[in-house]
């Protein structure tokens, strides 16, 4: 891309989306809009112009359609020396003698580093060195707090110029689709508002280089969780907004809210993206303000910190959101399971962490049994595979996973069921005497399911700590899908698909069982706190296990 528009091409950009700005220097349009886009060293931003206004936009946004270079003496390329969108006083024009296309650029073009920005043009000077650090930082610092102060204006008119009108509207709008279509907003709101102050409170207005913005970051770190429930609920918004929207009524109406709130001229679906924008941003924000500050300032480490927990927010909610958008495959590989009894799988899990063959005693019975085995977050499911068609899986029960301790087993005789065993472990009931082993055929797959159960354990206690879960509107659509699948596919209950292949649940080095550790070795997890459905009860209380 960059090549193209440096060797002289016209690029042009169709939107794909609708893009909201939040700052000033960003390009608002709308999707089908065209972009001519002048810079994309960026490759997250780039720089475009739609008539006469010219901004950053997410390259995301949009597809390119490249056109052949153009007859011209002289070309602009709009540079950004930061490398990150938007930041105020920093992007600059750079003039270079075009004359002869196949000439070598200027001396000194293809270095931002030897030039400078002139105060009187905004152009790119050569020759001259770069703006100091402490100018450069207080760009960042001064961009920050705009786009901060421009995005508490888009919640205001989210929740005052949409939210609150709906709410008038109970002929038009229940509560439980306005759950979906605005989510948890209102909270997001409140949050940013909270946030906001602290951050005017550590900026300096007369040097803004002085600001240490750093720690309103880490004293604000847990609050910023509630995006998650909202990033994961934005597409079920978007479906409910479109089911809404074939309707006329519902055009009118939103047009009337945007035009009463003296909004600009986005749909009400743009709006809603913006909180998604946002937290995806901070990062970006964070890493250009630390590359801007010097070791020895006193917001360094605060600031080195802030990126770190801002990385971990966004990947996590990013994880979250995988999660749910394979909720359907989960709802589908149960549909594929004969003679299934009890609650869905998806009214407590969300992740399949790991599956496998292994050889299971049962205390009551105490002889061995082949089974395929199901760990999901939560529960461990038990299934037989058909002994003709192997592909055939057949319920036999499932374990919960918040009442039971795994351990590992010494190899040879085992006291609990008086039997020689090899390359075992155990689950054993935090309640009862109840306790199952399981044996793997080589040591690698039981430090394989070591490692997932542990990994089970810690997914739990994260989703508990932001308050992840699956809606029953996300419940029902997969139900849907489910059946929408069956019904074109024309699967039944006696030819579903074959489940998932045996998978590595998390990489090397997160959790280990070395050889020396000592055998017999307890491996206790954290309870979960959260409400036990009513068909989770003792194990043994369960329907009997078929053999």
């Amino acid at each position: 891309m960059t090549l193209l528009i440096s060797g002289g091409s016209i690029v042009n950009a169709e939107a794909v989306w609708d893009h909201v700005t939040m700052a000033d220097r960003e390009l608002a349009f709308k999707a089908g809009d065209v972009i001519k886009v002048l810079d994309a060293s960026n490759k997250d931003w780039w720089w475009g112009q739609i008539d006469e206004e010219e901004g950053w936009f997410p390259a995301s946004f949009v597809r390119v359609e490249p056109h052949p270079p153009q007859p011209q003496t002289k070309q602009v390329f709009y540079i950004n020396p930061i490398a990150t969108p938007r930041f105020q006083n920093t992007t600059s024009k750079l003039w270079v003698n075009q004359e002869d296309g196949g000439a070598e650029p200027a001396e000194g073009t293809s270095e931002v580093q030897n030039g400078h920005l002139d105060p009187t043009n905004d152009c790119l000077c050569l020759g001259s060195p770069l703006q100091n650090r402490d100018q450069m930082r207080a760009n960042v610092i001064n961009e920050i707090m705009s786009t901060e102060r421009h995005y508490i204006k888009h919640l205001k008119d989210i929740c005052e110029g949409y939210l609150r009108q709906c709410r008038k509207r109970v002929d038009m709008f229940n509560d439980d689709q306005l759950k979906v279509i605005f989510g948890n907003i209102e909270d997001i709101y409140r949050f940013q508002m909270g946030f906001v102050r602290d951050l005017e409170k550590q900026y300096n207005t007369e040097e803004p280089h002085l600001s240490e913005i750093g720690p309103c970051f880490l004293e604000h770190q847990d609050g910023f969780w509630i995006y998650s429930e909202y990033c994961n609920n934005h597409l079920d918004a978007c479906m409910e907004l479109s089911k809404l929207m074939r309707d006329g009524r519902y055009q009118h109406f939103f047009e009337a809210c945007r035009l009463l709130q003296q909004m600009i001229d986005i749909a009400i679906d743009g709006f809603l993206l913006t909180p998604v924008q946002k937290i995806c941003k901070y990062p970006l924000q964070l890493a250009e303000l630390l590359k801007y500050t010097a070791q020895e300032h006193s917001d360094y480490r605060y600031v080195a910190a802030a990126l770190a927990v801002m990385r971990n927010v966004t990947q996590q909610i990013n994880e979250r959101k995988r999660r749910l958008e394979n909720i359907d495959k989960i709802a589908q590989w149960q549909a594929s399971v004969l003679d299934w009894e009890g609650d869905d799988i998806l009214d407590r899990s969300s992740e399949l962490i790991y599956t496998g063959e292994l050889s299971w005693i049962y205390q009551p019975y105490g002889r061995s049994q082949q089974r395929v085995f199901f760990l999901f977050d939560h529960q461990l499911v038990l299934c037989k595979k058909d002994l003709i068609r192997r592909d055939i899986l057949y319920y036999k029960g499932r374990i919960d996973m918040d009442r039971y301790e795994v351990r590992d087993a010494i190899d040879g005789r085992d006291d609990d069921f008086n039997v020689s065993v090899k390359n075992a472990f155990k689950l054993c009931n935090r309640d009862s005497e109840e306790i199952h082993i399981f044996l793997a055929k080589k040591p690698e797959e039981k430090i394989r399911w070591l490692r997932a159960f542990h990994e089970e354990r810690k997914m739990v206690q994260e989703d508990e700590k932001i308050g992840f879960e699956i809606s029953e509107y996300q419940k029902r659509q997969a139900a849907m899908t489910v059946r929408k699948v069956t019904k074109q596919k024309g699967v039944n209950r006696c030819t579903p698909p074959s489940y998932p292949p045996p998978q590595d649940p998390i990489s090397g080095g997160q959790y280990e069982v070395t050889e020396d550790m000592a055998q017999g070795e307890v491996f206790e997890f954290s309870q979960s706190k959260r409400g036990q459905a009513p068909f989770w009860q003792n194990f043994s209380r369960l329907a009997p296990f078929k053999k």
